[in-house]
């Protein structure tokens, strides 16, 4: 099992979602279905942290220094801490480099070892599927989001 196997997987995935929060609108960050669930800002930084994550935990990379958990569990409300458009982009797409990155330093012979994680054991191979499960998750929601979500003023008129 190498990089160069399930790389092209992961870049129609990985390639289609970004290209998804490159056409949102500002506006449309706050959207969410209710009050309580999480906006599009919130999923997709969501998204991109956990891609840290896994890079640090399943493909041994460290996380730069700075990087900030703000949307996964360790504190804070869905919808605090938003960014701007621009900055979610570019963090985003910084996510997905390393992720990649740390994916190509992976050794043939390590894909299939089993590492224990803050979720459970599970090999890099096995961690790479929940991930692009999880991207395809979130541009699913972020889709319904778009179409169903009560749309700001300003993107009425």
């Amino acid at each position: 099992m190498s990089y160069e196997a399930v790389g092209p997987i992961w870049r129609v995935v990985r390639d289609r979602f970004q290209k998804m929060v490159q056409g949102l609108k500002e506006e449309e960050l706050s959207l969410a279905m209710t009050a309580e669930s999480s906006s599009i800002g919130h999923m997709i930084r969501h998204n991109a942290e956990v891609e840290y994550m896994f890079a640090e935990w399943f493909f041994g990379a460290t996380v730069p220094e700075g990087t900030e958990y703000i949307a996964s569990g360790q504190g804070g409300a869905p919808n605090e801490h938003a960014l701007t458009l621009q900055e979610l982009i570019a963090f985003s797409a910084a996510a997905d480099a390393f992720l990649t990155e740390a994916m190509k330093q992976l050794g043939d012979d390590a894909w299939d070892t089993i590492v224990e994680s803050k979720i459970g054991p599970s090999s890099p191979r096995e961690a790479l599927g929940r991930a692009i499960y999880h991207t395809g998750l979130h541009a699913g929601q972020i889709g319904l989001i778009r179409k169903h979500a009560a749309q700001p003023t300003s993107a009425q008129s």
